[in-house]
């Protein structure tokens, strides 16, 4: 079976070709979307893109904490308590 990549390949159609769309996408680096009833729900990426995904998002995650950090410097902080108390 032939998949185009540029187009969504459906649930159903996943299923019966499992082992091929985990051979192209890890042997082939081809990223697979699949859909359901014509909506994309997921996609099969090679493990290099995750771990570039994965990459990204810690890069960003750090760059939140430290605007965190230095806007408490900043304002200051407060305790837990106070913060549950503030809310309840």
């Amino acid at each position: 079976m032939k998949f185009i990549t540029n187009y969504p390949l459906t649930t159903s159609n996943a299923r019966e070709h499992f082992s091929e769309i985990i051979n192209r996408t890890s042997y082939g680096k081809e990223r697979i979307i699949l859909s359901r009833r014509g909506k994309d729900l997921a996609a099969v990426v090679p493990m290099e893109d995750l771990k570039l995904i994965e990459m990204i998002e810690d890069k960003l995650n750090l760059q939140d904490a430290i605007e965190a950090f230095k806007e408490s410097k900043l304002k200051g902080s407060i305790s837990l308590d106070e913060f549950k108390k503030e809310i309840l």
